[in-house]
């Protein structure tokens, strides 16, 4: 690694020979930072991305889209740090991608066909959506070739691939019952196929293009793949359940939960596990990692409507969207907060001690009691029939 001072002036003689035009050292250094906060690497990092990010050539990166809705791709476009264009013309050469690409027909595939030939083992595959393998792959076609045989040739010669998006990571809208096609997984097409390229899940629907971007950069700094979990995620983004970071979770602790659309729990922010979150079940970084730039009303439960697990395999598009979440991972919150905030007649000492018997509770009786809560609710709804 270079030193400060030399990193500094390299990232200060990119931007003079304008490989990183319209933003500034003090900009482009802060956002490296932050990218490395993001991923939990020490601050320090963010001076090694600057390097990497500042090379010469950029890394060739190649998009392959089959069954899939675009989503992935507009949440990418609504990135802000840094906006598109700074990534695919200034921070990576995005070679190829359906949507954004300027050529089509034959001069888009010929173009594809070179970028593989001149950059293989070096590119980066980028795989959104499902792959179809029922009856040779015939449901999804690109340039009059198969997606399946496509991502079997990319994914062979490439060094690593991300699969971005809940239907490449595993299956997604494509793959529920009765998945007509026989919606695949990227990882499972290319162990099917023996092919031992690293691939890392992105899942989300659409996921988090921050996440899509930090480990982009993690591959081009360290030369290889984030840490993952036991499903091919990367920890920094997927290594802690929703309901740990949840906005409403002192309300969950407190014992407030909303339980009708529009009800007074609903308008108040109540917790929404009684309406069917999926929070205690899956893994994402939702809570912290916003949308957009626009605050907390950009993700299912910022707007009032509970989350749907839609980056979880067997929950999101599986399970039905309003039933009681099974939760498995009993974990206090990240932080404690007042369990009754500014409430009349409830001393401060009373209302630390609340706080702390919550985050008690929740470790030694949390699963009892919130399976107990969508029992009561159907116990209570046969009574009424």
């Amino acid at each position: 690694m270079l030193e400060r001072g030399q990193v500094m002036k390299n990232a200060e003689q990119s931007f003079l020979e304008g490989k990183l035009s319209g933003v500034s050292r003090r900009d482009f250094l802060k956002f490296c930072s932050a990218m490395a906060a993001a991923m939990g690497l020490p601050l320090g990092m963010g001076e090694k991305i600057a390097e990497a990010v500042t090379t010469a050539k950029r890394p060739p990166v190649i998009w392959l889209s089959a069954q899939e809705c675009t989503g992935c791709t507009e949440s990418l476009l609504r990135a802000t740090h840094p906006t598109l264009e700074k990534l695919i013309l200034e921070l990576i050469s995005l070679e190829y991608h359906e949507t954004l690409n300027v050529g089509a027909g034959h001069q888009a595939e010929a173009w594809l066909a070179n970028s593989i030939k001149e950059n293989k083992g070096k590119y980066i595959l980028v795989v959104d959506g499902s792959i179809p393998v029922k009856d040779g792959g015939i449901y999804c076609k690109i340039g009059g070739r198969t997606a399946v045989s496509l991502l079997e040739e990319m994914g062979a010669q490439a060094a690593a691939v991300i699969a971005i998006g809940s239907c490449a990571s595993w299956g997604g809208i494509p793959s529920a019952d009765p998945n007509p096609t026989g919606a695949t997984p990227a990882h499972e097409v290319l162990k099917n196929k023996g092919i031992k390229t690293p691939v890392v899940n992105i899942p989300g629907c659409p996921p988090n293009p921050y996440n899509f971007l930090s480990t982009v950069l993690y591959f081009l700094t360290f030369k290889k793949l984030p840490e993952l979990d036991d499903q091919a995620r990367p920890k920094f983004a997927y290594g802690r359940i929703i309901h740990e970071n949840c906005e409403r979770r002192p309300h969950f602790d407190a014992g407030r939960f909303a339980v009708q659309f529009g009800d007074e729990g609903h308008r108040k922010g109540y917790c929404l596990y009684k309406l069917g979150c999926k929070g205690p079940e899956t893994f994402n970084n939702c809570p912290i990692q916003l949308f957009g730039d626009v605050g907390s009303g950009s993700w299912p439960v910022g707007t009032g409507h509970p989350c749907f697990g839609c980056s979880e395999k067997g929950v999101g598009f599986t399970l039905p969207l309003h039933s009681p979440a099974r939760p498995k991972y009993i974990t206090p919150p990240s932080l404690f907060t007042e369990v009754y905030p500014g409430k009349e007649g409830v001393s401060s000492g009373i209302k630390a001690l609340a706080t702390g018997v919550a985050g008690v509770a929740i470790g030694a009786a949390g699963a009892a009691m919130m399976t107990g809560l969508g029992k009561k609710d159907e116990d209570k709804k046969d009574k009424e029939e």
